[in-house]
């Protein structure tokens, strides 16, 4: 697959499944990066927040297919692990880690919004489908993501002829459903078992998108950031960052844009203006341009404290006087399933009441 632009992430993958089946664990195989960095996070042993990480595909010119695959992490000075060989490039992608656990829902289905693709992971030593399996999949359902390959995990814990059975009762399980006929490979995150597998399977299954980057750009916010140490004299602060996935349009240093809604004040959203001062791949490349695609950092000249702690999550990114208009009331006809999702037993859905609280999730805003 020739690269599209070079130095950034083409594609947002996420990674989904029930709480402690070894996402989180996957993706660190992957590229080397924990994604679980939050202080409650480490602490709870949990995913709470959308994780983040990048890795860029490779392939040996020598080895046997699929042993030929791996990644910019697992290679050892830019050359084949195995055989030592020179590795050729495929293109770099960007991981988006969902938290499998039940209250955190909402930040799952955020994070869908990014996807261009997803690894549903289902640990072997567990029956199928655990609450949050059931509950992923029909996330990625909803939102749309297609493009799909099943991870069957930690099969280091169980025989092989439990395995198989498992195996079976993920056929079962996803038959009806947009993953049925997605292919299923067996892994193990920890020992890295079928990664090269894996990694060929995503070259195949998950291709990057053609997408329009000459339309007015825009930019869903995922995350944002004071990037500053406590401590940090006034002349050395930097501004903030906002983190997430163009979609159409492209963004370069120099631009002012528009964030919006914005910052909510007596008489409602009011967009913040800004200009973009730095931006970075999400492997952490210093980049001119970005690109729709995988997840990217934009520098700004905001106020630290404006961006901190995620503040700006769920914010749209374009240039100035280019937004589309912003609602503050909306008439929405739902659409209710006939069960619900993510419990073990089987339970009717109830009609909504009359203020009875719900909560919207529209692209990356959780509400």
């Amino acid at each position: 697959m020739t690269r599209k632009y070079e130095g950034q992430s083409e594609i947002s993958i996420g990674t989904l499944g029930h709480v402690d089946h070894g996402k989180t664990t996957l993706v660190s195989y992957l590229t080397g990066e924990w994604t679980d960095r939050h202080s409650d996070e480490i602490r709870r042993g949990i995913s709470i927040r959308l994780g983040y990480a990048a890795t860029t595909l490779m392939k040996c010119k020598k080895c046997p297919d699929p042993d030929m695959y791996t990644t910019s992490h697992l290679a050892e000075g830019g050359k084949c692990k195995k055989c030592g060989g020179t590795l050729e490039v495929l293109r770099e992608i960007s991981f988006v880690d969902s938290p499998g656990h039940e209250s955190l829902m909402a930040t799952c289905l955020s994070g869908a919004s990014l996807m261009d693709g997803a690894i549903l992971v289902i640990a072997a030593d567990e029956p199928c489908p655990m609450p949050q399996t059931a509950e992923h999949l029909h996330a990625l359902e909803i939102v749309g993501v297609e493009k799909l390959i099943i991870v069957q995990n930690k099969i280091e814990l169980v025989s092989k002829e439990d395995a198989k059975k498992h195996y079976k009762q993920i056929l079962d399980f996803v038959k009806g459903t947009i993953a049925e006929g997605a292919p299923i490979i067996p892994v193990s995150a920890v020992f890295g078992a079928n990664i090269d597998l894996l990694i060929k399977t995503i070259e195949e299954i998950i291709p990057t998108p053609d997408r329009d980057d000459t339309a007015v750009p825009k930019m869903f916010v995922a995350r944002s950031f004071d990037i500053n140490r406590p401590g940090t004299s006034p002349e050395k602060m930097q501004g903030g960052v906002i983190g997430g996935s163009i979609v159409q349009g492209k963004l370069k240093i120099g631009d002012e844009i528009e964030i919006a809604p914005g910052s909510k004040g007596e008489k409602g959203f009011k967009p913040i203006k800004a200009k973009v001062v730095s931006l970075l791949s999400g492997s952490g490349n210093s980049i001119e341009e970005a690109f729709p695609g995988g997840l990217i950092g934009v520098g700004t000249a905001l106020d630290p404290a404006s961006t901190r702690a995620d503040r700006l999550v769920g914010n749209v990114v374009g240039k100035v006087g280019k937004m589309p208009k912003v609602f503050d009331q909306l008439m929405v006809k739902p659409i209710l399933m006939q069960r619900v999702v993510g419990m073990e037993s089987k339970k009717e859905v109830e009609n909504l009441r009359l203020n009875e609280p719900m909560m919207l999730v529209v692209g990356t805003a959780p509400t």
